[in-house]
C-alpha cells in the first residue's frame, strides 16, 4: 500500500515536472524527426530566436543565483566573434589548428600564475568543473596505483565537497569518506581527516570555497596533514575561480589555499564561472607535470595509429578555448579585480543585511562565515523552502540546500545591480510566511506547517526520508524530462 502511494506521488510529480519543463508555447512546434528539406538560414534565424524567447527565469535582470557570471553585450559579441573564427576547430589536430593549441596553452600559464603555481607546474583544459574534479580524482587514483600498488583507492571529503567528488568515487571505484562539516564555521573538520587516513587513501579533498555554504575549508590544516602523511591534496576552486585569487588585491580578507601551500598538489579552477569564460570551459592544475601525465589516457597499438587525449574528451571545441581566451584578454587582471570588488562587496551587503537588519536577522541565520560570493541561511522560525517558494513567486531563482535545510544566493555581476530588490523582495517573502505561521498558530496547528511549493515539497520529502530511493526516482524522472521532445 505504502509503495503504491510513493509510486503514484512520483508519477504525479514526473507529470508536473514536465508540464512546467516540456509543454511548448502555442507558437511553437515540436520535431521530433529531420525536416524532409533543408531549412532555409532566414527560417533557422526565426525560430532560433523563437527558441531564445521561450519564457525563462530572467538572468538578464539579475533573477538567478550563479548560472550566468557576466553576461553583458561587449563581452558576449567579442566570444560570438571568437566562435565565429573557430567555430570548425579542434584541438586534437594541433597541426591543423596551431591558434588553438596556442591559446589552450596561455589559458592554463595564466591560470596556473594566479593560483602561484610554482616553476614546473602543469594543467589541462576541460568541460567543466565536473571533470576538473574527475581528472584530479584519476590522477590520485593513477599515482597512488603505479606508485604504492593501491588497489582499493579511498579519498577524504568535506561533505560540502561539490558532489562531482562523489561521482568520481562510482566512475573510478574509490570509497569516499565524508567528513563532518561543524558549525559555527562549518569547514572541514581536520581531526577527523587525519583520524580517516589509512594504507588506502589516495586523496584528501578541501573547497575554498564550497558551492553550499561559501565556506573556504582550512586548507592550511589540510596542507599539513597532506605533507604529514606523503598523500595529495585537491583544492576545488571551481566556484571561486577569479575570485579568491584577487581578494586581496580587491580590499578583502583572504585565507591561504593555493599552491604557495606546500601541501596543495592540485587545483580545480572553473574559467566559465568568474572567468566569464563561455559554458564548457574550466582548468585542472597540477603542482608538477607527473602529477598531469597521471590523467592523461594514452594507447600505443590501436589499428588507428598512436592515440593519446589529455582529458575525458576527444574531440574538443576549440571554439569554446578560444572564447575563454578571448575573455580573459578582455577582462585582464584589472577586470577581474573590479569585477571581484563590486561581486564580494555586494554579497558583504547581503550577509549584513542578513545578520543586522531586524526585518531579517530575527527569522534568519547566515551559515558559517562566507568570504567569498555566496551566502546561505537557514531558519529555525519559518520553513525555508517556503521562504524559497515565495521568492521564486516574485521571479527569482535561488539556490534550495540541504543537511541543514537553507537555501543561498551566489553573487554574480547581474545580481550586483539588483541587490536591494533581492533584499526587499526577501523581507517581503519573510513577512508573507510569518503571517503564515501566525494563521497556522491561531488555528491550532503546528508551527512550520506541511509546505506546499515545489522547492518545499521535493526537499521536505528529501528530508523526512532516512530511505532516499523515492528521492533518486525523482531526481531521474527530473532527468528523463529534459530529454522529452
Amino acid at each position: 500500500m505504502v509503495r503504491t502511494q510513493v509510486d503514484k506521488q512520483v508519477r504525479d510529480a514526473s507529470l508536473k515536472l514536465e508540464s512546467k519543463l516540456a509543454t511548448l508555447g502555442p507558437d511553437q512546434t515540436r520535431y521530433s524527426s529531420l525536416p524532409p528539406h533543408g531549412w532555409s538560414a532566414e527560417k533557422i534565424k526565426g525560430e532560433m530566436s523563437s527558441l531564445s524567447e521561450m519564457k525563462h527565469t530572467r538572468w538578464e535582470d539579475g533573477f538567478v543565483s550563479g548560472a550566468v557570471y557576466h553576461g553583458q553585450k561587449e563581452l558576449l559579441d567579442i566570444q560570438t566573434d571568437a566562435f565565429g573564427k573557430f567555430t570548425v576547430s579542434n584541438p586534437i589536430h594541433p597541426d591543423v589548428f596551431p591558434g588553438v593549441r596556442k591559446m589552450e596553452a596561455e589559458v592554463v600559464a595564466m591560470v596556473l600564475s594566479m593560483f602561484n603555481a610554482p616553476s614546473g607546474a602543469a594543467g589541462v583544459t576541460t568541460s567543466g568543473g565536473t571533470e576538473s574534479i574527475l581528472m584530479a580524482c584519476l590522477s590520485a587514483r593513477q599515482k597512488a596505483f603505479h606508485e604504492r600498488g593501491v588497489t582499493e583507492p579511498e579519498m577524504i571529503l568535506p561533505e560540502t565537497a561539490h558532489t562531482a567528488f562523489r561521482k568520481a568515487g562510482e566512475y573510478f571505484n574509490i570509497r569516499i569518506h565524508l567528513v563532518s562539516c561543524r558549525p559555527p564555521q562549518y569547514k572541514v573538520h581536520t581531526l577527523s581527516v587525519n583520524r580517516m587516513i589509512n594504507s588506502n587513501t589516495i586523496l584528501i579533498v578541501g573547497s575554498a570555497p564550497n558551492f553550499p555554504h561559501g565556506i573556504i575549508d582550512d586548507i592550511t590544516g589540510l596542507s599539513r596533514i597532506a605533507i604529514r602523511n606523503r598523500l595529495p591534496l585537491h583544492v576545488d576552486c571551481c566556484l571561486g575561480s577569479f575570485l579568491v585569487p584577487y581578494l586581496a588585491k580587491a580590499g578583502y580578507e583572504s585565507e591561504s589555499f593555493d599552491f604557495r601551500l606546500p601541501g596543495v598538489t592540485s587545483i580545480s579552477c572553473d574559467t566559465h564561472k568568474y572567468g566569464f569564460a563561455p559554458k564548457g570551459n574550466s582548468t585542472v592544475l597540477y603542482r608538477n607535470s607527473k602529477l598531469r601525465s597521471y590523467q592523461y589516457f594514452v594507447s600505443p597499438d590501436w589499428s588507428g595509429g598512436v592515440y593519446a587525449s589529455p582529458s575525458i574528451a576527444g574531440s574538443r571545441p576549440g571554439a569554446l578555448i578560444a572564447g575563454c581566451w578571448a575573455s580573459m584578454m578582455n577582462q585582464g587582471e584589472e577586470g577581474y579585480i573590479s569585477s571581484c570588488h563590486a561581486i564580494v562587496g555586494a554579497t558583504k551587503k547581503i550577509e549584513s543585511h542578513l545578520r543586522d537588519d531586524p526585518d531579517l536577522c530575527a527569522d534568519l541565520d547566515v551559515i558559517g562565515r562566507p568570504l567569498v560570493s555566496v551566502v546561505a541561511f537557514t531558519s529555525s522560525k519559518l520553513n525555508i523552502y517556503d521562504i524559497a517558494d515565495a521568492m521564486m513567486a516574485k521571479g527569482w531563482h535561488l539556490n534550495a540546500l540541504q543537511d541543514p535545510p537553507a537555501m543561498h544566493v551566489a553573487v554574480t555581476l547581474p545580481i550586483v545591480a539588483v541587490v536591494d530588490k533581492l533584499l526587499g523582495d526577501l523581507k517581503e517573502a519573510i513577512r508573507e510566511e510569518r503571517e503564515k505561521e501566525k494563521e497556522r498558530a491561531a488555528s491550532g496547528r503546528a508551527k512550520k506547517g506541511a509546505a506546499k511549493g515545489d522547492t518545499a515539497a521535493l526537499y521536505g520529502v528529501a528530508g523526512s526520508l532516512p530511505d532516499k530511493r523515492v528521492v533518486v526516482q525523482l531526481a531521474r524522472a527530473y532527468l528523463d524530462t529534459l530529454y522529452k521532445a
